[in-house]
């Protein structure tokens, strides 16, 4: 009888994963189901570009099963509950899958539910780019914005693509100058970190970059409170306020919820995984990729291919009778 792999998630590690494993093992001995909530792909780093129309939000939309190689069972359902302990999976529809081997790679997302006030703010001159449907109408408010304050502000860390935000503020510098009318806004670059970015180098360069282009960064904000009626954001461990006339919000980023209901999360609904092999910590033949995992690396699409050539290795390794091998050194590019 054939054995079973289920692959939880079927963004870029799902797939990635699904598609190497599906090429190394036959179909006669390894069912291989990928399950996700939906068919829609979103190329995320588009995202970032939508708002400033330098991308369509129509293109950057595919169907997942479109990348997904036959020999693959794709599932759109809702995870419900994850049985580690009985090797079973539930979902929405009432359907139980059982399996042999399992890979989460369900991701994260931001959600302003997490920031007392965000939630009733947004949309309210508050957007974010982290979400098809905000980012859509962030585009909007720019287009209509005369000048002010614009503060792009990262809730909390971690965040997918560590560096969008502060991309985010050098393209709306540029974009207001298109505009010409570059004179007429402020542009602040609000965050939790100690600086710029999460790395000393990196942070020395793009600071003077920032700096240049008449760019203010607030370091070592994380936001307590959010007041979209008088517009402003307060930091959580000080009693500074902010103003703004646009916020652009990255919200506190956590993972699937599917995750924390099972009780198989860290309290962030991330996954707790060995850092160099990517097995899950407490859980047999489970391993975990990308986002889903609580490494402590970039949440990035160029993190995960690196991640699947080592959850790939160690699965063949493990059904062959070997070990899972501590490979992954947090590399990306």
């Amino acid at each position: 009888m054939a054995k079973n792999i289920l692959i939880l998630g079927g963004g870029n590690g799902g797939t990635m994963i699904a598609n190497k494993l599906r090429h190394e093992l036959s179909t006669e001995n390894w069912n291989i189901t990928v399950i996700d909530r939906d068919n829609r792909h979103i190329y995320q780093p588009s995202m970032l570009l939508v708002p400033f129309g330098l991308d369509d939000a129509k293109k950057i939309v595919k169907p997942r099963n479109k990348y997904i190689k036959p020999g693959i069972n794709f599932v759109m359902d809702e995870i419900t509950n994850i049985d580690t302990e009985n090797k079973k999976v539930s979902t929405k529809s009432g359907t139980v899958f059982e399996y042999d081997f399992m890979v989460i790679s369900t991701g994260c997302h931001p959600d302003p539910t997490e920031d007392e006030g965000l939630a009733e703010a947004m949309g309210n001159d508050v957007f974010t780019f982290y979400d098809l449907d905000s980012s859509i109408q962030l585009g909007k408010a720019l287009k209509e914005f005369q000048g002010g304050k614009l503060v792009i502000d990262i809730s909390s860390l971690p965040i997918k693509c560590p560096v969008a935000p502060l991309e985010f503020a050098f393209l709306a510098d540029w974009y207001f100058k298109t505009r010409k009318m570059r004179d007429k806004v402020d542009i602040h670059f609000v965050t939790p970190g100690p600086g710029a970015f999460t790395k000393p180098k990196a942070t020395k360069v793009l600071t003077k970059i920032a700096e240049e282009k008449n760019i203010n960064i607030t370091a070592n904000f994380g936001l307590g409170l959010a007041n979209g009626e008088e517009k402003w954001i307060e930091n959580l461990q000080a009693s500074e306020r902010i103003n703004y006339d646009l916020l652009v919000s990255i919200p506190t980023t956590i993972g699937d919820k599917a995750i924390s209901d099972s009780g198989i999360d860290d309290g962030m609904g991330y996954v707790p995984t060995d850092h160099h092999t990517l097995k899950a910590k407490k859980h047999d033949n489970v391993y975990v990729l990308g986002d889903a995992t609580n490494v402590p690396t970039s949440k990035a699409g160029s993190v995960v291919h690196y991640e699947v050539d080592v959850v790939l290795y160690n699965i063949l390794s493990e059904i062959c009778g070997g070990e899972a091998m501590p490979m992954f050194d947090g590399h990306a590019t």
